[in-house]
């Protein structure tokens, strides 16, 4: 006769298999087999909503960037160009990227920071497909594959990223405020911050990964006081009054002053290097300091099975590669063609094009045959 096996032994494994089965199962009996199942949708609920606020946030985002840079590019051909402040098309614009950082902020009241920081990726490749109705760019076969990749990475992050669901009150941001994990992530990150600080203000190191770490670190106070602040808000408007305690203004500080720092040196990197080896460094970067802050701040995997944290890393990874492939070889599609357009300049009238002359010691000849005649004229008074 067999001896039973250990009881705790494959407590472990039956737990993720069930959180498969519950997330993998289409068309079974029962109210609670799979992600589209009506039991699923309202133990999800609340953070399906937060979800849907982020994604639809990230989507108006990158509408909005797309119609600033046509607006440029239709001030740029304009005889006489007015200021971009002063056209409806770029305030449209800004008025659509407000609502859209609205909508992320209210999406982590909603559900948690692990969750919702790595959706940004619906931004960056949200823009390479409106880019192609606004902008009349072309559609490439990495666009649309790191559009899939991104998606697939995206469903598998909403349906293993942690599903508990907090009230987080003043009390509760205080409390994790001074736990010492905290305090341990807080003096490792200072620490890091003002060693990578020293490298970059006093041995004028500018280079890329020194400047985005600075964004990351930050990043990660970021996300964590804007948590703490869009969830005592919606804790006040759904339950209690938060807005009293001194926890919610000191979270708020900190809020302004790490976003100013950050984009700060955000506007650095953009400076030096093209912008598409800034974004998806930059996201990747970002996603992954948000992931630790939530762990370690809001303990957001606590008591999540193995296999459940391996598949959400994977979506986590598929986002990062759908960035990469949206972003990889864009700017060297918009460089310049070989030749000069004089057309449209003001006060000057040219019938077509300079071409560069290889061969002669002037920068260009006129494609009427006046350089060539005279050149020829040269020639025979030389001969």
């Amino acid at each position: 006769m067999a001896a039973p096996a250990p009881e705790g032994s494959g407590d472990a494994s039956s737990a993720a298999l069930d959180e498969l089965s519950r997330n993998f199962t289409y068309g079974a009996p029962g109210a609670g087999n799979g992600s589209l199942s009506g039991a699923w949708y309202r133990r999800n609920q609340i953070h399906l909503f937060g979800v849907l606020l982020a994604v639809l946030g990230n989507l108006v985002i990158s509408i909005s960037l797309n119609i600033q840079k046509y607006s440029h590019l239709q001030l740029a051909h304009q005889e006489h160009p007015r200021p971009y402040y002063k056209s409806i098309l770029w305030w449209g614009g800004i008025l659509l990227m407000a609502m859209g950082e609205t909508g992320n902020f209210a999406a982590y009241g909603f559900a948690p920071i692990t969750l919702i920081a790595p959706l940004g990726c619906m931004s960056v490749t949200g823009s390479a497909i409106f880019s192609v109705m606004f902008l009349k760019e072309n559609l490439r076969a990495s666009d649309l594959l790191g559009t899939t990749l991104a998606f697939a990475g995206t469903y598998l992050l909403v349906n293993f990223a942690p599903n508990i669901t907090q009230a987080i009150s003043a009390r509760t941001v205080q409390y994790y405020f001074v736990g010492w994990q905290f305090l341990i992530y807080m003096i490792l990150e200072i620490l890091i911050f003002c060693i990578l600080l020293y490298f970059h203000k006093r041995k004028g190191m500018k280079h890329i990964v020194i400047l985005l770490t600075l964004v990351a670190l930050l990043a990660s106070m970021t996300v964590i006081s804007v948590k703490a602040v869009s969830s005592m808000i919606t804790f006040s408007v759904m339950d209690k009054m938060q807005l009293t305690y001194p926890i919610f203004y000191i979270m708020f500080t900190i809020m302004i002053a790490s976003c100013v720092f950050q984009v700060k040196f955000l506007n650095q990197a953009t400076k030096l290097y093209s912008t598409t080896t800034v974004v998806p460094v930059n996201h990747i970067f970002f996603t992954t300091s948000a992931i630790l802050a939530g762990i370690i701040f809001y303990q957001e995997f606590l008591g999540a099975a193995f296999l459940t944290i391996f598949i959400y890393l994977f979506g986590c990874f598929m986002s990062f590669l759908g960035v990469l492939l949206v972003t990889r070889n864009r700017e060297k599609e918009h460089l310049q063609q070989s030749y000069i357009d004089f057309g449209n300049i003001p006060g000057k009238q040219m019938l077509d094009k300079i071409q560069p002359d290889s061969n002669g010691l002037s920068y260009g000849t006129l494609p009427d045959g006046s350089g060539s005649t005279n050149s020829q004229s040269r020639e025979k008074k030389e001969v």
